[in-house]
């Protein structure tokens, strides 16, 4: 491949929670002088630190770290914020000559800043609103039904349970008269602005659900209920986006007496599990991913020497 020298060379560590993302980047920034452009929809937001496995402050003082702690939790929060925010940093590393590396699991972001949004209609809050009536009056099963009845791509493609990808979903068909599925293979991402090597961290299945899993607990240890009731002090409702995330709404459940946090540690492997699961489907889909288990970091290192050496 021949590279485009007016171009800027991003490289991207991608990989489902637990994998050891952070691990990986930090000892390659640290090796090529580099800088961490953090693309995880939920570091972005302050006072969420142990839930959202930010890195820590020592591992900050490593590397430096962008886009982590930039909004508040009632404050919002989207791919085209993130795509604003990414191009601003980026273009100031490369003047300062700094090697500039894009570390996440949320997929969306990762793919909008490598080729764009496509152009659909804005969000219609009356749409929406009438959209979570129904999904409160009859449940997850029924909306995602509905969008199967109007878009039967869309509809393969989104989790059932991923009630906010299917409200977008019907949103787009009811506003626009088409797919979105439609849109986004017209749009193909393909409006790229960087040159890009992408990475992808990959474990054997039972190892990384038992990280996971170890993980956890560890989070519990370290103070996961206090973060979350330090929160829920500060008066962010648990009805907010950020607090209805992985692992937040399972230590709401048990503050709120709900459930025991036995149980809710259990839930909350389970979930993040099949959240993995996902993510590993979303970045299997990208053809220019080339896969890497974290213990082959020589292998690994030579890719990236390669890369920048083009």
């Amino acid at each position: 491949m021949i590279s485009d020298p007016g171009k800027p060379r991003l490289i991207i560590i991608a990989g489902p929670t637990g994998v050891g993302k952070t691990d990986i980047a930090i000892q390659l920034a640290r090796e090529y002088s580099g800088e961490i452009i953090s693309a995880d929809s939920m570091q972005v937001y302050r006072y969420m630190d142990i839930g959202t496995a930010k890195p820590s402050p020592a591992e900050r003082l490593l590397v430096r770290h962008h886009l982590i702690d930039v909004v508040d939790p009632d404050e919002s929060f989207n791919a085209a914020l993130f795509i604003s925010k990414a191009c601003n940093i980026i273009h100031e590393l490369c003047i300062l000559k700094k090697h500039v590396f894009v570390i996440g699991g949320t997929g969306l972001y990762i793919r909008a800043l490598l080729g764009g949004l496509f152009d659909g209609p804005d969000a219609n809050e009356g749409l929406r609103a009438s959209y979570r009536r129904e999904l409160a009056r009859h449940g997850k099963t029924y909306l995602h039904e509905k969008l199967e009845r109007f878009d039967k791509k869309a509809a393969r493609n989104i989790n059932p349970k991923d009630t906010v990808r299917i409200i977008r979903a019907l949103e787009v068909f009811e506003t626009s008269g088409q797919s979105i599925t439609e849109k986004q293979e017209t749009h193909r991402f393909n409006d790229r602005s960087y040159e890009t090597l992408r990475i992808g961290l990959v474990r054997e299945r039972e190892i990384l659900f038992e990280r996971i899993d170890r993980r956890a607990d560890q989070m519990i240890a370290d103070g996961f209920t206090r973060e979350v009731q330090s929160l829920l002090d500060r008066g962010y409702d648990e009805t907010l986006k950020p607090m209805q995330s992985m692992g937040y709404k399972h230590m709401v459940h048990y503050i709120q007496g709900i459930c025991s946090l036995q149980e809710a540690v259990r839930l909350m492997k389970r979930d993040t599990r099949h959240y993995a699961k996902r993510q590993m489907t979303w970045f299997g889909t990208d053809r220019e991913m080339t896969w890497f288990f974290p213990g082959d970091f020589d292998a690994l290192r030579e890719k990236v020497d390669a890369f920048l050496s083009r």
